[in-house]
């Protein structure tokens, strides 16, 4: 199967994003820890259905026009893994919790840095909101694209809740 990728201008930065086949299987920023290198055989094509897809919700997204995203996702990576990345995509827009709280949301309480180490390695930035688990201190720690980067997507997501409880 052909890995399609574009690359997406945003607030944060460039992004690009990547697909296989009718899913979305990534979404990294420049100076990513951890990020994609595209490799010769991978297809330029900002007109693959899910880059799309993902372009447009993205916008809507970084617009404040939209708080959950409906997206075909494929995150590659081990059963812990995804069922970290699966727990993630359940904090809603605007929302934290702490990584020990996430460790005890996939059921298992002592696994705080398997826990910390599976989100760092989320393929699908800002989708899968692996930004808005924060130090149990209620801190900001470790962000695989900056932590200015995880500021700026959890203060777009307060700001957003902040103009909606007013209207």
């Amino acid at each position: 199967m052909t890995i399609r990728y574009c690359y997406m201008e945003s607030p944060i930065g460039k992004l690009t994003l990547v697909s296989e086949g009718e899913s979305l299987t990534g979404i990294y920023m420049f100076e990513h820890k951890g990020g994609v290198e595209i490799a010769d055989d991978w297809l330029e094509d900002a007109d693959a259905l899910p880059l799309l897809l993902a372009k447009k919700q993205l916008q809507e997204y970084f617009a404040c026009e939209r708080t959950e995203f409906s997206l075909p996702l494929k995150p590659v990576g081990t059963e812990f893994q995804r069922s970290v990345w699966q727990e993630l995509c359940k904090i809603g827009y605007g929302e934290t919790i702490s990584y020990g709280e996430l460790a005890r949301r996939v059921g298992n309480p002592a696994a705080v840095r398997a826990v910390a180490s599976a989100n760092a390695r989320n393929p699908i930035s800002i989708v899968v909101p692996c930004h808005r688990v924060i130090g149990h201190n209620g801190k900001l720690t470790g962000y695989a694209g900056g932590l200015a980067r995880k500021e700026a997507l959890l203060g777009l997501e307060s700001n957003k809740r902040l103009v909606a409880g007013r209207t």
